[in-house]
């Protein structure tokens, strides 16, 4: 094996450095859309994610073989469908994706709208909506439901179904390295994007990071973190499932909205650029937490009701 030894060297492109979390497990944070990661096994590379802006996924490809060069991409692995964690998967081809089978299902969804809708959410930055003219989906080619373990030489690589975020949400366990990519469960001074959210499957998914102890995790978006960032991700979503009390005063969503959306802004620094949007984003995740709980409520006195599955969200964080 061949290997050119630059951790803290800057992109072929200028784009970010590469960062070695442990030997041979490295991560980009410059990246806009996802966190990626790559690892390094005997037999070839297992990726984590893969970066939505053409030219990023391609500094990154670049960054990797610059970094171990002719060794060959064996899987990449998605932690979930959304557009920042798995439209740049075309760009390793042939590499095997892997995901949860519900992020085959919702890829396999993806229509020249979303594609457009995608394209359109860069209309101010004209440079990069350019380079979204050829967005070709590349869902995974290999699912699992609950575990699935990746043993190559010396290296162990645990895919670890748990949801709360999406249907499909997964982290990426390193056991013996003490890494774990965790998707977006963990978001470090931002709001959470809940569109498609489970918040009892999120809040469990907090407590199983606690118990593995990992001492990296590498959240979707933003810098790595220990496992004290999951207290606070759990504290936003305990307070957004609040929304219970307006439910049960018999308020309808947007006058939970109205009396929520500005305390929920308070939680997490907003640039007065972000404002808006953040604010939607909210607006996004309070829906999807009031039918959640509608639906506890209705279990609860015996009524039967729709599932959050049937009322999907497109994604787009």
């Amino acid at each position: 094996m061949a290997r050119r030894r630059s951790a803290v060297r800057i992109g072929v492109t200028g784009l970010g450095k590469r960062e070695e979390l442990a030997p041979g497990v490295f991560i980009n944070t410059f990246y806009r859309g996802c966190t990626p990661g790559f690892i390094y096994t005997e037999e070839g590379i297992v990726l984590v994610d893969s970066p939505l802006i053409p030219t990023q996924a391609m500094d990154w490809r670049a960054q990797i073989e610059e970094e171990y060069p002719d060794v060959p991409f064996l899987y990449l692995i998605n932690t979930d469908h959304h557009r920042g964690h798995a439209l740049g998967n075309q760009y390793f081809l042939p590499v095997k994706v892997i995901a949860h089978e519900r992020a085959h299902k919702e890829m396999s969804g993806y229509t020249e709208n979303f594609k457009e809708r995608v394209r359109n959410s860069f209309k101010r930055e004209p440079e990069i909506q350019t380079q979204l003219n050829n967005i070709v989906i590349v869902p995974p080619h290999i699912t699992f439901t609950q575990r699935a373990n990746l043993l190559y030489g010396e290296r162990r690589i645990e895919l670890i179904y748990v949801g709360g975020h999406t249907p499909a949400t997964s982290i990426v366990w390193l056991p013996d390295e003490s890494v774990c990519f965790v998707g977006d469960i963990v978001w470090v001074d931002q709001h959470p994007y809940m569109a498609q959210g489970n918040t009892l499957e999120w809040l469990r998914a907090l407590a199983f990071l606690r118990e593995i102890e990992a001492e990296y995790l590498v959240p979707g978006h933003g810098p790595v973190c220990g496992v004290d960032a999951t207290y606070r991700v759990g504290e936003y979503i305990e307070f957004m499932r609040g929304v219970r009390d307006y439910y049960r005063a018999g308020k309808n969503k947007n006058e939970t909205k109205s009396g929520l959306v500005g305390e929920m802004l308070e939680w997490f620094p907003v640039p007065p650029e972000r404002k808006a949007k953040i604010e939607s984003q909210i607006k996004s995740g309070l829906n999807r937490v009031f039918r959640e709980i509608q639906r506890e409520e209705e279990e609860a006195s015996g009524k039967v009701t729709a599932g959050l599955d049937d009322d999907n969200e497109e994604d787009f964080d």
